[in-house]
């Protein structure tokens, strides 16, 4: 199953930017195994438009347009809160259950479109703050290498 991740702005080159691609990396050797694969980012450029409706809905189009075919997970402070091993078995039954792809989109500062939202098969939160792209970007790469060594029993993941 291919993971992808669609994502709101631009991240400059600098730690930021290393520190994700070390977290998919990672990520990509260890799946490979588990039959996850991708793990791969799409970088949209933030709308320009006059409104921050208009903003949302602009982006909604592009990041639509980013996301392979199947399931779509929004990352959003209203999502529902799950721990890194339900996030893990959750991956792990859409990839047992045949599904080609998840998709997960990191809006940008205005949000996502609301309607865009409504289609989203799950809506994960970090947290019920709000943070910048580049840390939900860093911190969900940083959870898909988890989700795999917690799939495969590497000794990564020290949970309960």
């Amino acid at each position: 199953m291919r993971i992808a991740i669609a994502a709101i702005g631009r991240m400059k080159n600098g730690p930021e930017r290393e520190l994700v691609a070390r977290y998919l990396e990672r990520a990509n050797a260890s799946g490979k195994p588990l039959a996850l694969t991708g793990f791969e980012v799409s970088e949209i450029n933030e709308s320009r438009a006059g409104s921050a409706a208009a903003r949302k809905a602009e982006e909604a189009k592009a990041l639509r347009a980013a996301l392979p075919e199947g399931i779509t997970v929004m990352l959003d402070e209203r999502g529902k809160g799950l721990n890194s091993e339900g996030f893990a078995n959750q991956l792990a039954r859409w990839r047992d259950d045949g599904r080609p792809a998840v998709g997960f989109v990191i809006g940008g500062a205005d949000g996502i479109d609301p309607d865009f939202v409504r289609t989203a098969d799950l809506t994960v939160s970090f947290s019920p703050m709000v943070w910048p792209h580049q840390l939900v970007r860093i911190m969900l790469a940083e959870q898909l290498y988890r989700a795999t060594t917690i799939l495969s029993g590497h000794p990564y993941h020290r949970g309960d």
